[in-house]
């Protein structure tokens, strides 16, 4: 689960193209022809996501599913490239050394513009507080007075940034093949536009998770029973105990786990994954339903009771630090929100590509 309101606290099967005429003999469109004779190939590290019509939100038989995450209802996506693992450490560099990007955990804090996405008269945090860093997992948590207080188990760490994902004294040396974390949605979309790319709409997320399927839980089925198999999730008791039956205490390198039926990693645990869509709580339920919703971009407005003052985006599939015992959402259909702001050590992302993208 992610804290943007406790950080502020303290600081987008229907690919077909429809054609009239202009059809051979054989059935063949002159665009699909073209195609055939000038095939755009598949970007290195990607995989081709087929277009399809899928269930997105709550299935039937998901007793974990929230309320956010019904009805479920018909979508249609058209066929896009997604990255087969999150952007990894090594991916980042490359961008932030060939451009000089600064991210937002990096940056001075500014009061002036923090104050105004907070209530009014909130109090400014003494100097030694509004210093540059992110959240980090507190791994000393030994009890916890109430669940919903998560503050409890995250702490605001000075210095802690995707280059030193623990704090100052902490390296990404060895560790290319991670996901980046402590990455915020501006950093993210920086990073899109230097790599020609996007943060996938939440259906396509989802239509990717599925991978061939199109009515599955989890990436690889319904069957709960192989979670610790397939996806790097909490095992024991949330916070305070982590049994890591999976041979990962916290984060994993991409590909520790395997695919999903079209060849695509970790989009389940590890880390949640940034999306373009709005979070609104009610958005599922303001949705017409008679027929499938064609490429949905999400919601048109944020709406989230429990960070009010904050236009939070989607994220999805869930962390490391998801267990049955308190968010479950190691799951297609969860999603939670994230401040636009907000970075975390469980908190990253993947890129899609159009075949469109790819032409210009």
């Amino acid at each position: 689960m992610t804290a943007p309101f406790f950080q502020k606290s303290i600081i987008t099967f229907f690919l077909g193209i429809s054609l009239i005429g202009c059809k051979q003999n054989n059935n063949t469109s002159k665009t699909d022809e073209l195609e055939a004779l000038n095939p755009i190939e598949t970007p290195n590290g990607m995989v081709w996501v087929e277009g399809k019509t899928f269930i997105q939100g709550a299935k039937s038989g998901d007793s974990y599913a929230m309320p956010r995450e019904k009805p479920a209802h018909e979508v249609t996506v058209d066929g896009f490239f997604m990255d087969i693992t999150e952007v990894t450490n090594k991916q980042f560099k490359a961008f932030a050394d060939a451009t000089g990007y600064v991210t937002v955990a990096e940056r001075p804090i500014d009061w002036e513009i923090m104050k105004k996405d907070l209530p009014e008269g909130t109090p400014k945090p003494a100097d030694s507080v509004l210093q540059p860093g992110s959240l980090i997992f507190n791994k000393n948590v030994n009890a916890v007075a109430s669940m919903s207080n998560y503050s409890q188990w995250w702490t605001w760490k000075i210095g802690a940034n995707w280059k030193h994902p623990e704090g100052p004294n902490s390296t990404i040396d060895n560790k290319d093949n991670y996901p980046v974390v402590h990455i915020a949605y501006e950093d993210a979309l920086a990073y899109c536009k230097w790599a020609n790319r996007r943060l996938p709409t939440e259906a396509e997320w989802e239509a990717a998770a599925q991978g061939s399927s199109e009515n599955q839980i989890y990436t690889w089925g319904n069957n709960p029973e192989v979670l610790n198999e397939k996806a790097n999730t909490w095992q024991g008791l949330f916070p305070i105990k982590n049994e890591s039956k999976d041979g990962f205490e916290l984060i994993a390198p991409v590909k520790s786990y395997p695919p999903n039926s079209i060849g695509i990693y970790d989009m389940l645990g590890n880390v949640w994954e940034m999306t373009s869509d709005l979070f609104n709580v009610n958005y599922y339920n303001e949705l017409g339903t008679s027929k499938p919703i064609v490429n949905p971009k999400g919601a048109r407005e944020a709406f989230n009771p429990s960070n009010p003052y904050q236009k939070e985006r989607v994220i999805k599939g869930g962390s490391f630090l998801c267990h049955a015992s308190y968010c479950a959402s190691f799951r297609i259909s969860a999603r939670m929100g994230m401040s636009p702001d907000s970075g975390s050590d469980h908190t990253g992302f993947r890129t899609v590509v159009t075949k469109k993208m790819l032409k210009n």
